[in-house]
């Protein structure tokens, strides 16, 4: 039911409006999933259980965070949030964006090329009008994997990242060798090779890691578990690349 609603209002409201109304009528679903199974870090809403998704991921029912979103931002609470960071944030969930900018000791930039996000505005991953060193943090979750030329745009992030800065990064991984293949250009066959028809690759976390450290990056390769409670998925993979 959840995914036809959404469905219908996706394809029946502008989306600019449905931005605007979303957290409102997310506040009317969620009234009925109440209950004290599961607790979403981000919104801190209770409630008996989780949306499932068709792909299994597990979405909060009063503020849209995926599995992956909730995950991102315990991370940021527990080891960046306290300090008065220059954060820069490549295509943010909508809950995560709606989070963020309220808090008030960092100074939070969003940026989505593709129109699709809440954004501040639009930098070419791999043409960043920014100055060199110029963030503490970027966020940097499931872009990569949309991006041709990663080798640059890996580039541009270690230009524009501080000294002892760092990048969370996530995308969807496999095991084995990264699997790319340029000649694959239609949506169709796009999806049918790396799961998405927007994807480019399916990333390896190894050789995701041995091209961040071709630029200079020092990276740590973080592995998580599975919690019920918080809706966090199994075996999740985020790299810290620090420069």
């Amino acid at each position: 039911m959840y995914n036809i609603v959404k469905r219908i209002i996706k394809n029946s409201i502008p989306k600019r409006l449905v931005y605007k109304i979303e957290p409102f009528l997310r506040k009317l679903y969620s009234y009925s999933k109440k209950g004290n199974n599961h607790l979403c870090v981000i919104c801190n809403f209770k409630m008996k259980e989780w949306v499932q998704l068709p792909n299994q991921d597990n979405l909060c029912p009063n503020c849209g965070s995926l599995s992956r979103d909730r995950r991102l931002y315990y991370i940021l609470k527990e080891k960046y949030l306290s300090k008065n960071y220059t954060i820069l944030d490549f295509s943010p969930s909508r809950s995560l964006f709606r989070k963020l900018k309220k808090e008030k000791n960092i100074d939070y930039l969003t940026s989505d090329l593709s129109g699709d996000f809440i954004a501040d505005t639009k930098y070419d991953i791999t043409n960043i009008p920014k100055d060199t060193n110029s963030f503490d943090l970027i966020l940097c979750y499931h872009i990569l994997e949309h991006v041709i030329d990663d080798q640059k745009a890996i580039s541009e992030l270690y230009r524009v990242l501080k000294p002892c800065g760092a990048i969370l990064i996530q995308t969807p991984f496999k095991e084995g060798e990264i699997y790319e293949d340029y000649t694959i250009t239609s949506e169709k066959e796009r999806f049918m090779h790396f799961g998405q028809e927007d994807h480019v690759r399916v990333y390896s976390v190894l050789g995701l890691k041995e091209r961040l450290q071709k630029v200079g990056f020092k990276i740590e390769v973080s592995q998580f578990k599975k919690d019920e409670y918080f809706g966090f998925s199994d075996n999740e993979s985020v790299l810290i690349a620090k420069k």
